[in-house]
């Protein structure tokens, strides 16, 4: 079972959000090469408010995430497209 997540919020710039919501959409296929990421889930929160939610079963299989390929093409691209960036640990406590 999925113990550890992780919950980024991301705010584009005004004018950005289509270019947001296309960068996350288009970063499922590196999501999906990583084997220790269980779940992971592209959002659209609001207007200009996205979010990724991603679960894995071990500690080390989160920290192999947030040092992986979707992280660095995040940061590179955060000051073109982000005003705000906020990336959580969070534990999940039940799932279905």
């Amino acid at each position: 079972m999925e113990k550890f997540s992780l919950l980024a919020r991301l705010e584009a710039k005004p004018g950005k959000e289509q270019q947001v919501a296309d960068f996350i959409k288009g970063a499922l296929s590196l999501a999906q090469q990583e084997e220790q990421t269980i779940r992971w889930y592209a959002l659209q929160i609001g207007p200009s408010t996205f979010g990724i939610f991603d679960t894995f079963e071990t500690e080390e299989g989160r920290e192999a995430h947030l040092g992986g390929e979707i992280a660095k093409a995040l940061m590179a691209h955060a000051p073109e497209l982000l005003d705000k960036t906020e990336i959580e640990k969070v534990s999940i406590l039940a799932c279905k």
